[in-house]
């Protein structure tokens, strides 16, 4: 039922031309959360974003499966691409979204004490992030090089499939196959960052640890070997593990390795043949993939993506099975470079935030591959991406997309 939904629930795109603009982006992220865009059913979405695009005569406009990049060609001698991906991870009875005004229960206690007598837009992608979306999309009709002129040719980008493994992300998938579209000189990745900027980003691997035992009847346990059971060894080395602080390049990013699922066994009265313990590892940006690999299996383990099991030859999970599951690197700050200390100054001016580590895996790695400086900068506070309470107040609207306007064409 999910793809009826999603075609059900994506409505046009658009906001009167009176409109403030507060209420412009309001509108905006109203339409666009009350699409249904789930990962693989974000398609509605993007059709209606790609029909929203193409009605702007200044941009030129591609599509990629269910990514949309437009470009301008206002001649400038650098380009800025601005990208969010349009898909959320899975309602938790977030859905349809609702817009509370001011003193409404469903607004969150540190929500109204910060932004009182606000309208709060509430649901699932309001922070992660289809608020910064809404802004990229006003941000693509008001920069029109006629009205409002940009100091800087920009591309903006929506994106398919971030929110689940790499090898679906709509991102990578236009980057090998349409290079010259995402070219630039700088990017913005949009996502919830209270509209401070967070340089780099942390790289994640997913793997299974896994433990071989020999079937029996549990009455008889003694004519097996319990898999199960020697998977604690492998759930104590996670226990006493302690999350460190890297950093790197000035910022300070936090390590952590934590089991995320757990399985084994085929039966109520049968000796476990085979537990599979998977684990995260989401590592700072002073390592590579090779390098966070190392740590966790040894660096001659052989585990890759797709070539099954392997014996761990060292590192934290030495002498158990592993086989990969996902892999993404991370990125270095890049907070150097001219365009990233320029937009850094402007946040610092107008909300005193001073530039912090991302601590989760964003596509600014991505950037960061391609030889792009890129930084993370939304609207809406990242502690609330992925909860069931997920909401953003409407000035965090207003406040990105002035940032972002007046650095683009100051």
């Amino acid at each position: 039922m999910t793809h009826e939904l999603a075609a059900a629930t994506a409505r046009e795109l658009g906001f009167a031309a009176e409109a403030t603009r507060e209420d412009a982006l309001v509108a905006l992220l109203d339409q666009i959360m009350g699409a249904y865009s789930v990962s693989d059913d974000e398609g509605p979405l993007a059709d209606a974003i790609e029909r929203y695009l193409r009605a702007l005569p200044h941009l030129t406009v591609h599509r990629h499966g269910d990514t949309v990049v437009a470009s301008t060609s206002f001649g400038r001698s650098q380009r800025v691409i601005l990208a969010g991906h349009i898909d959320t991870v899975p309602v938790i009875d977030n859905f349809p979204p609702r817009c509370l005004e001011p003193g409404d229960p469903l607004i969150r206690e540190d929500v109204a004490a910060a932004h009182p007598c606000e309208r709060v837009l509430w649901g699932r992608g309001a922070t992660d992030m289809k608020a910064s979306d809404a802004v990229l999309l006003y941000l693509a009709a008001a920069l029109d090089g006629v009205h409002v002129t940009p100091q800087y040719d920009l591309t903006f980008v929506f994106y398919d499939h971030e929110e689940v493994a790499a090898e679906k992300n709509g991102l990578r998938k236009v980057v090998e196959a349409h290079p010259d579209w995402i070219s630039g000189d700088f990017a913005i990745i949009g996502e919830p960052t209270d509209c401070g900027i967070e340089g780099g980003c942390n790289g994640t691997i997913r793997f299974d640890v896994i433990t071989h035992g020999v079937a029996a009847h549990s009455a008889r346990a003694w004519m097996g070997q319990n898999a199960i059971h020697k998977a604690a060894e492998v759930l104590r080395r996670l226990a006493e593990y302690q999350p460190i602080d890297v950093p790197v390049d000035g910022l300070v990013y936090r390590e952590g390795v934590n089991a995320t699922l757990i399985s084994g066994g085929k039966g109520t009265n049968v000796i476990p043949d085979e537990c599979r313990v998977h684990v995260n590892y989401r590592f700072a940006p002073d390592k590579s993939v090779a390098q966070a690999k190392a740590a966790m299996m040894g660096a001659d383990c052989g585990a890759e993506l797709g070539n099954g099991e392997h014996v761990a030859t060292g590192g934290m999970f030495e002498g158990f099975g592993i086989e990969m599951k996902d892999e993404s690197p991370s990125a270095r700050p890049g907070m150097d470079a001219p365009l990233a200390v320029s937009l850094a100054k402007l946040v610092h001016e107008r909300t005193g935030r001073e530039p912090v580590a991302k601590l989760g895996w964003t596509d600014v790695a991505r950037f960061a591959l391609l030889g792009i400086p890129a930084v993370n900068l939304g609207a809406g506070s990242p502690l609330l991406a992925h909860k069931h309470d997920e909401q953003l107040p409407a000035s965090e609207l207003t406040l990105l997309a002035d940032l972002l306007e007046r650095w683009l064409t100051r």
